[in-house]
């Protein structure tokens, strides 16, 4: 129904920063809740930061409170998650998720099973 591609990951120093971004196709997910997960090597994926439909509230895991904003772009079809302060616990793969279903506006879904639709994942790397 939709299609979700993250982008910019990659190679950065601890201390370092990186924006990732993802994109919507097929249809618009400006209203829709939107999140943003993540996967390391031999992990479970972790929930990192959430938006509302509305965009008004937001929530973050706490190992990455105060470095990591997230944010949507309604005209663009797309939500954005700053990481700042990069440490080499975040590397990992980074995941967006968008939840189709009946949504409150104000709502945030911090686990799994709220969404509908998976990117591919943008790998981050933290070195030291």
């Amino acid at each position: 129904q939709v299609q979700l591609v993250e982008s910019g990951g990659g190679l950065v120093q601890a201390g370092g920063s990186l924006r990732l971004s993802c994109a919507a196709s097929g249809r618009t997910f400006s209203s829709n809740a939107m999140g943003w997960f993540r996967q390391a090597l031999g992990k479970e994926r972790d929930f990192v930061a959430a938006i509302s439909a509305s965009g008004d509230n937001t929530r973050y895991a706490d190992s990455v409170k105060g470095r990591f904003t997230i944010s949507r772009d309604h005209g663009k079809n797309a939500v954005t998650l700053q990481m700042n302060t990069l440490q080499l616990e975040d590397t990992a793969v980074y995941y967006c998720a968008a939840r189709s279903r009946g949504t409150l506006i104000d709502t945030i879904y911090d686990q799994s099973h709220h969404y509908d639709y998976w990117g591919q994942g943008t790998q981050v790397t933290v070195s030291s």
